[in-house]
């Protein structure tokens, strides 16, 4: 992989890391009520969930993919599907709550591996996650010339940079707890919808105007 492209994976784990939602405030909360290490079960869970709906985006879409190489405009597919997923980012006001509002219920003593599979559920049953990796997958695997090594090692560097991202919040769960207050929740969800649609407009086009 080119440095470019390791870059490119590290920021976007790391924008992935803030996505607000379900996921990111389960983590504060498990961080705050069962500690750090019950915090990580949870988020490899999640990372468990994300790798078994990235593997479901590459098989599901390799047929596209081998069409992106004579057609470029089907690379705005994958933008197009960042759209929607922005905007529905953007519009979804279902957390616009504080971390202090979430209620966690657990069992006294810590059971990791349960952690780990709540993690992995949650994570599993929306599918927007889905739709974001499908789109994911249609921009990258086109840029990296549909090469399933390079793939595999890009979303490998943005789910190590995410895991690592979501430790330094488990760190500072306390801490990230007291400034969740709900507008900056609200204004964070919204910031990010923007972006995603900005990207994938920018995709859009990429397919569509020549270089």
């Amino acid at each position: 992989m080119a440095f470019n492209d390791i870059k490119d994976a590290v920021l976007i784990g790391f924008f992935l890391a803030f996505m607000i939602g379900p996921v990111f405030f389960m983590l504060i909360q498990t961080s705050i009520l069962k500690g750090a290490r019950a915090a990580i079960s949870f988020d490899l869970g999640v990372v468990l969930g994300d790798s078994v709906f990235i593997l479901i985006a590459y098989y599901g879409s390799r047929s596209l993919l081998e069409k992106i190489k004579d057609d470029p405009r089907l690379f705005s597919v994958g933008g197009a599907i960042l759209l929607v997923y922005g905007i529905i980012t953007f519009l979804d006001k279902s957390q616009k709550r504080t971390v202090q509002d979430e209620t966690l219920v657990l069992p006294e003593k810590t059971n990791y591996i349960k952690l780990f599979l709540k993690g992995f559920l949650l994570n599993f049953i929306n599918v927007g996650v889905l739709a974001f990796w499908l789109g994911m997958i249609v921009i990258v695997g086109s840029n990296l010339q549909m090469n399933p090594a390079k793939i595999f090692n890009y979303f490998t560097v943005i789910l190590i940079s995410y895991l690592i991202t979501d430790i330094g919040k488990i760190l500072l769960a306390k801490q990230l707890k007291k400034k969740l207050t709900q507008n900056i929740t609200y204004k964070v969800k919204r910031i990010m919808g923007v972006l995603l649609m900005v990207f994938g407009v920018v995709l859009i086009l990429r397919g569509f105007i020549p270089k």
